[in-house]
């Protein structure tokens, strides 16, 4: 079904703490919360809200539920990352937008709407903070989500900036490019990459594989699910069998054919069988939603079977999930002990086991540490663009300015050459690219020029996933084997939002993930709307957000991290402590 707004009528929302309070946020969509099993975009230049912040702000939120996995659930990625904390608090959220004028600022806490305040013209348009509690484990988020006092954040549900699967293809596609250089000679070309997960996130493994010249079997219990990315493009054929597979696989190899190869199987059985069987791939790694147990499909269950298992007995699932990810996680580490490449890619099942107690939990590297981060130490990172117009014209003309602007830097102008050919358009057109410190700045202010002279039709929302250079904690991920011991530091998300927010973006988040490993970080989304005032925010905050992170990764002792802020630095103005010049010593030294 979808959502009609031809009457209103205002909702009772039921405020933390327990009592039914009426929250006066204006007059509100007739229709009952739970027949609301659509929503789209809104694309062209109508204008609902009092100004083009806002309304770009409205369409973001829109866009992840357009993309969204269960968007009865308001859930868009990750097994439960909820764009909102229930269809009342949806409704509010889109009518506050609607109704924000140009000097206020709206306050969403965990999903809800709670106030909106009196600021000025160059405050942040929407604050607002998710899944922050203390004392964190899985039994009290899911005690306090029961209370309907939170929600999970995931990285770009909560802050509105999800732009569907491609959002962390590219980190893909440079993580295995980096594991081709360290471990197979340069070149997946005739290569076998093992993986499971095909969801919102998961499902860019075997595209990012083919683009780089190689063969990937991607197992997923949910046949749906793999139907769906093979459907929008992301993988090329399902296999009738994990055999079969195999055999698709090694012909392809063999044939030096790209190929992106499906299969209806839970991760373990993967792993399992080809073990079994020695059938020895050239990489193994894997993007489960093995940060929730409860969003795991343990071995041995159907995607019914365990729907029900965690209705009927929550804690017996819990115990049972991360028993199947101990079996798992230990298919993997005889891979690794067999000396194939074999990586955990951010989903924290490293994490979960040792919380089960496994004690070889850590045996295979984080993919950040061991492959990713030396593009965070420029201040690189997943920058994404959206264009709210919904017309493919604008992003093929930003895609030409990127190529316009960084004709030289590699990274940049191999990606865009890719995905303008590979990856399909879902939702609003919306693009990727791993920009750096001044790069962002320099592109952001160039698209609010073209916004000017109206060479692109709408307005352009610039994110970016919260996994980049400076806007996280997670030290069995993001933050793992910093080489100062910084990995537990949580102050660097925190200086991130604050400068943001000084640096007069749009949206800024600061969220905490503690079920996945005891993280912080911050989401941002920041305006180009062709006006003079957007220029000068985008001059700052475009500057501060990467910035800090070419900051946080100098300080930690990376000297390529030290060379970018002393070069790069003082051109954006930045300026740089007198230990960080090229002649200072202080702390350890990494490459």
């Amino acid at each position: 079904m979808s959502l009609t707004t031809d009457q209103t009528v205002s909702i009772t929302t039921k405020h933390p703490g327990g009592n039914a309070t009426g929250i006066a946020f204006g007059e509100l969509p007739a229709q009952k919360p739970e027949i609301l099993y659509e929503v789209k975009a809104q694309r062209g230049d109508e204008l609902r809200c009092k100004g083009w912040k806002q309304e770009t702000i409205l369409r973001m939120l829109e866009n992840n539920m357009e993309l969204s996995e269960h968007v009865e659930n308001l859930v868009v990625y990750g097994g439960i990352g909820k764009a909102a904390r229930n269809w009342e608090s949806y409704y509010a959220i889109v009518d506050s937008l609607k109704n924000l004028a140009d000097d206020q600022t709206l306050v969403v806490q965990s999903g809800m709407p709670v106030a909106v305040f009196d600021t000025h013209e160059l405050a942040p348009r929407v604050v607002m903070a998710t899944t922050n509690f203390v004392r964190p484990d899985w039994k009290t988020f899911y005690d306090l989500q029961d209370k309907n006092l939170t929600i999970f954040a995931q990285y770009t549900a909560s802050p509105w900036e999800y732009i569907g699967t491609q959002g962390v293809i590219q980190g893909t596609f440079e993580t295995l490019r980096s594991v081709a250089d360290i471990h197979l000679d340069g070149s997946w070309v005739g290569k076998i990459l093992f993986c499971a997960g095909m969801g919102g996130m998961g499902g860019n493994q075997p595209r990012a594989m083919t683009m780089l010249g190689g063969v990937a079997i991607c197992a997923d219990v949910d046949e749906r699910i793999i139907n769906n990315r093979i459907k929008v493009g992301y993988a090329d054929v399902l296999a009738d069998s994990i055999p079969h597979a195999i055999e698709l696989a090694q012909e392809a190899a063999a044939a030096k054919k790209p190929l992106g190869i499906a299969v209806v199987a839970n991760a373990t059985e993967l792993f399992e069988y080809a073990l079994e069987h020695d059938v020895r791939p050239d990489v193994v790694t894997e993007m489960t939603p093995a940060h929730d147990p409860l969003a795991y499909v343990p071995i041995g269950y159907t995607v019914l079977e365990a729907e029900e298992f965690r209705k009927k007995d929550r804690d017996a699932y819990f115990e049972i999930s991360r028993t199947a990810m101990v079996r798992q996680l230990t298919a993997m580490n005889r891979f690794f002990d067999n000396g194939v490449p074999t990586f955990e890619y951010g989903n924290q099942i490293r994490r979960e086991c040792q919380l089960h107690g496994f004690e070889d939990a850590l045996k295979i590297p984080g993919f950040v540490s061991a492959y990713l981060r030396p593009l965070f130490l420029e201040g690189r990172g997943p920058f994404r663009w959206t264009c709210t117009s919904g017309d493919p014209k604008d992003l093929a003309r930003l895609d030409d300015l990127v190529l316009e602007l960084f004709p030289d830097d590699e990274i940049a102008t191999r990606w865009i050459t890719l995905a303008r050919k590979h990856i399909p358009i879902e939702g609003l057109p919306a693009r990727v690219c791993y920009l750096g410190f001044g790069q962002r700045k320099k592109f952001g202010l160039a698209v609010n020029e073209l916004i000017q002279r109206g060479e692109v039709k709408g307005t352009v929302a610039f994110s970016r996933d919260n996994l980049d250079s400076g806007s996280i904690i997670n030290p069995t991920f993001e933050s793992e084997n910093m080489p100062d011991g910084s990995d537990l530091i949580s102050d660097w998300p925190y200086l991130n939002g604050l400068l943001n927010a000084s640096g007069m973006c749009d949206l800024i988040a600061i969220q905490a993930n503690y079920a996945m490993g005891d993280s912080v970080h911050t989401g941002v989304t920041m305006i180009a709307d062709g006006t003079d005032t957007a220029a000068y925010r985008l001059k700052a905050c475009l500057t501060v957000d990467s910035g800090i992170g070419v900051v946080r990764h100098a300080q930690s002792g990376y000297a390529r991290a030290k060379e970018v802020a002393n070069t790069v630095g003082p051109a954006e103005g930045v300026t740089i402590p007198l230990w960080w010049t090229p002649t200072a010593t202080f702390g350890p030294e990494q490459p």
